[in-house]
């Protein structure tokens, strides 16, 4: 089978077998990712390493992106065929050759409903100004929540979004916003750069993806607390360690400035993770940690008291928050995801366990059923 026909074959199959991935490793059968489980094609002959090779290049045409992917180890790009749809691909080495990771993107933009989001999400788009973060591993759909926060801005706000992205993965069609999308070696020669003359390119709303940096992290709150809306990706796993995350790009004698920064201008954290759904109409359903930013919330980031934010969260279920806790309790109610499965992500499995029986412990630790 021919390098192109493998691929095309292997992305044609991603989308009948509904897959969210597609492996190619040197030496080992093609896998596909499906309903979170990596499930290997032994129908499809081992990948020879000559053969791998000639699937890069016929990936990346580009010969700048072959010597960077010589020179670093590893590479994002995006890649779509005629008739099958887009894909986000990395190309890595491991052991001395080449592996590829790659990502189906949808050819349709994600709206919250069809993402299985909390309705308290949408409230994102809303903000005027300030900075939101989107954070969990990879592969939690971050870039999706996002892709429906931007296209529900594009619905209802007359102004300008910018996005930098590297690579882009949805492509907007301007409504009622003007969307400029910039990705990184093709209009832009680095991620610096495009932040560098961002705030020139005169934005409402700006997208700068993956918070990577203490200079990222400055240019979002510097653009935020210019009147920007600013939205941001980052690994962390809930939204009481995404502020411990952000001071880690930072030396301990700026901590004290970056909280206040924080404490000023951020509105909300969305952790998400994505589970195997038991909705057979549902492919993977997120668990959404939501947090707004209220004066109590605000007052214990500025003071480093980063523990009693759940608490706080808790506190705030009529505004819209909720920990993952409730978060999983909640899908479970609505049948999208069972117990076991619930159970199996809980960071208090006995807890949920309680919850889930309708047993709940009150503040001064007695039961209430």
């Amino acid at each position: 089978m021919e390098k192109e026909n493998i691929l095309i074959k292997l992305m044609e199959l991603s989308w009948e077998r509904n897959a969210s991935d597609i492996h190619l490793q040197t030496g080992s059968h093609p896998a596909l990712r499906i309903k979170g489980e990596i499930v290997k094609l032994e129908e499809f002959p081992e990948i020879k390493d000559e053969h791998m090779k000639e699937i890069v290049s016929f990936i990346l045409k580009n010969e700048k992106d072959r010597e960077l992917l010589e020179k670093r180890g590893s590479i994002d790009t995006a890649f779509g065929v005629y008739n099958i749809g887009r894909f986000r691909i990395n190309i890595f080495k491991q052991r001395g050759s080449l592996s590829i990771a790659a990502r189906r993107l949808s050819n349709i933009i994600p709206d919250f409903n069809s993402l299985n989001l909390p309705p308290s999400v949408s409230r994102i788009s809303q903000f005027p100004n300030g900075l939101v973060l989107v954070t969990g591993p990879t592969g939690s759909g971050k870039s999706s929540t996002l892709a429906a926060v931007i296209n529900d801005i594009n619905k209802n706000r007359y102004c300008h979004i910018l996005c930098i992205e590297d690579p882009i993965e949805y492509l907007y069609k301007n409504e009622k916003a003007i969307i400029s999308q910039r990705e990184i070696g093709i209009d832009v020669d680095s991620f610096k750069s495009a932040l560098k003359y961002a705030v020139r390119e005169d934005p409402d709303v700006i997208l700068v993806g993956e918070i990577r940096d203490s200079d990222t992290v400055e240019f979002a709150l510097q653009a935020a607390e210019t009147g920007h809306l600013v939205f941001g990706t980052l690994h962390s796993s809930n939204v009481s360690l995404t502020i411990s995350r952000i001071l880690n790009f930072f030396p301990q004698e700026r901590h004290h400035q970056i909280r206040r920064g924080l404490s000023m201008h951020l509105r909300a954290v969305v952790s998400q993770l994505l589970l195997p759904s038991i909705n057979p109409e549902v492919h993977l359903v997120p668990a959404c940690e939501i947090m707004f930013v209220s004066p109590l919330i605000s007052r214990l980031i500025a003071e480093g008291k980063d523990d009693k934010i759940i608490k706080a969260m808790k506190a705030g279920k009529s505004e819209g928050m909720q920990d993952f806790e409730d978060a999983l309790i909640e899908l479970v109610h609505k049948n999208l995801i069972d117990e076991e499965t619930a159970l199996r992500y809980a960071e208090n499995p006995h807890s949920l366990e309680m919850k889930l029986k309708g047993i709940y412990l009150s503040e001064e630790g007695g039961i209430v059923t």
